[in-house]
């Protein structure tokens, strides 16, 4: 049921009737049959593999909910009485000895799920590649949303291990956190802390907050539907001959995904935000203007921000500060330098992370070399720190001029953009000579000269689609000055209604959908 379709629309129509209708200690189950029936839609196997992810993180969180209880209440009645200092520590080493084997059991099984399925094709090609082997290739569904899910279960069994989270004895309460229609798309990749508070609250309607929710869906079909799907045409033919389209069409297929991903993935979290408020559920924002950093990290701090924390809390600090790294790190400081041995941890962790990022966006070469050149800007960025530090005290007043922050802006949008075109050709090799003709055979007069015509987009087509990146970008501005628009919008009710009408009407008039049109899943659906 993609998000874009009239069966959604009325899908929703008749969830958002029903929720606040009916009384409000049964609006959470409401929700966790609209799941049931959201994800029944995209397939009964992929419910199954869901289903199975529920049990495991059920199951071990309350069995390690349960050991530690009771660890708890041994050590309380032992307390003060001849029990010797080292029984007690044995026992509570048993009992953390037991948590620990639970814990990775169900990391292996939710893992494992997500791994069987979705790189066992991918093990297998490569495999036949470098042996010269005939491996027969699997054949497995792939659920849907099915790394946003896992992630969520993982980050819910390690916040339970850690402490940090009490496990939740329902099941049910458990399923509806793991299959919360509106993440299962694209994300935000949402923690049990965050979520519990709204999600199985009940919720009085609030005509101010499902005001601002469907503000934010109609925002978010603009960028989607005026915007991301026309844009689509346009990158598609571009990218899906690359030994006609060379040097100019490169740059200009790039700038073009750029701004369509861009519009495609925060008009869906806008619309999954959008969902989630006029229900009553806080859902935490997954972008803060992404296109608008100064430096790769920066931007990796404002672009799917629920990814980056993910990867950063539950991989880069762990292995930053785990015993054999930092051992690691000790004797090379001795025998090779202190500096070196020092910068060890962080780098070995940035370059892990990175790759397994890379291949959490998918199962194929293009995704991991693009994250390890992520990986390898941020640390060669950091290496040269301290005479980016020097330039800036030396420059004080350039670098603090607007004309400066301009040139650091779009260096970094064209630097992501070139990485990016591993995603777009999907093929590395293929890739790093489309980016290499950029600068050998830079055909800028004919790219202009009536082909961009030719890719199956109309001069009304373009001309609709910068007017819509025009006012994405404008919007943007304020908000990185004055912060939320709707809010500003709100003090005054008949420019609101004015606003928001006109963008209905662009929807409708603009949008690319209705009889004939392909309706495209978003890009991070794949994920």
């Amino acid at each position: 049921m993609l998000f874009t379709s009239y069966g959604f629309i009325a899908f929703l129509a008749v969830l958002f009737a029903l929720y606040y209708v009916i009384p409000r200690r049964l609006q959470w189950l409401l929700l966790l049959a609209a799941d049931i029936v959201f994800y029944a839609c995209a397939g009964w196997k992929g419910l199954c593999f869901m289903a199975a992810t529920v049990v495991v993180s059920w199951a071990a969180t309350n069995l390690m909910g349960a050991s530690l209880r009771a660890q708890k209440t041994f050590l309380a009645s032992v307390e003060g009485k001849a029990l010797e200092r080292a029984e007690r520590k044995a026992y509570k080493k048993q009992c953390e000895k037991r948590r620990k084997l639970i814990f990775v059991l169900a990391l292996v099984a939710d893992l494992g799920i997500l791994a069987a399925l979705k790189y066992t094709n991918f093990l297998i090609n490569n495999v036949n590649a470098i042996f010269s082997a005939d491996i027969a290739s699997v054949d497995w569904v792939l659920p849907l949303g099915i790394s946003f899910y896992t992630f969520q279960t993982v980050s819910y069994v390690i916040d339970v291990y850690w402490e940090k989270v009490e496990p939740e004895r329902n099941i049910l309460r458990v399923a509806l956190f793991t299959s919360f229609f509106p993440l299962l798309i694209q994300g935000p990749i949402s923690r049990f802390g965050d979520l519990k508070d709204t999600l199985f609250a009940g919720h009085k309607a609030d005509f101010k907050q499902i005001s601002f929710g469907l503000q934010r869906i109609l925002w978010g079909y603009f960028k989607k539907l005026v915007i991301a799907d026309r844009l689509l045409v346009a990158v598609t033919a571009l990218c899906g001959d690359p030994e006609a389209y060379t040097g100019a069409y490169v740059f200009i297929g790039a700038v073009l995904y750029a701004a369509e991903l861009y519009a495609d993935f925060t008009g869906g979290i806008d619309i999954t935000i959008g969902i989630a408020q006029v229900l009553g559920i806080s859902v935490k924002e997954n972008f803060i203007r992404p296109y608008f950093s100064r430096n790769i990290a920066e931007y990796w701090r404002r672009w799917h921000i629920s990814m980056g924390t993910w990867f950063k809390d539950y991989i880069f600090y762990p292995l930053s500060v785990a015993p054999w790294l930092l051992k690691i790190s000790k004797s090379a400081r001795k025998k090779i330098s202190d500096g070196f041995g020092r910068k060890l941890p962080v780098y070995v962790s940035t370059i892990v992370t990175w790759f397994l990022t890379g291949l959490w966006h998918g199962a194929a070469w293009n995704f991991v070399v693009w994250g390890l050149l992520n990986a390898f800007f941020i640390l060669l960025a950091e290496e040269f720190k301290p005479v980016s530090q020097r330039f800036r005290a030396k420059h004080a007043q350039l670098v603090a001029g607007f004309g400066y922050r301009v040139f650091e802006t779009l260096r970094t949008f064209l630097l992501v953009c070139s990485m990016r075109v591993l995603d777009c050709y999907r093929d590395v090799a293929v890739s790093f000579r489309a980016i290499g003709t950029v600068f050998t055979d830079f055909n800028w007069r004919e790219a202009f000269s009536g082909t961009l015509l030719q890719l199956g987009l109309t001069g009304a087509d373009y001309i609709v689609s910068f007017c819509g990146v025009i006012v994405m970008f404008a919007v943007s501005c304020v908000q990185e000055k004055r912060g939320s628009v709707r809010e500003a919008l709100w003090e005054k009710p008949i420019l609101g209604y004015a606003v928001f009408f006109i963008l209905a009407v662009a929807v409708l008039t603009f949008g690319a959908y209705g009889v004939g049109y392909d309706a495209s899943q978003f890009i991070y659906n794949q994920f």
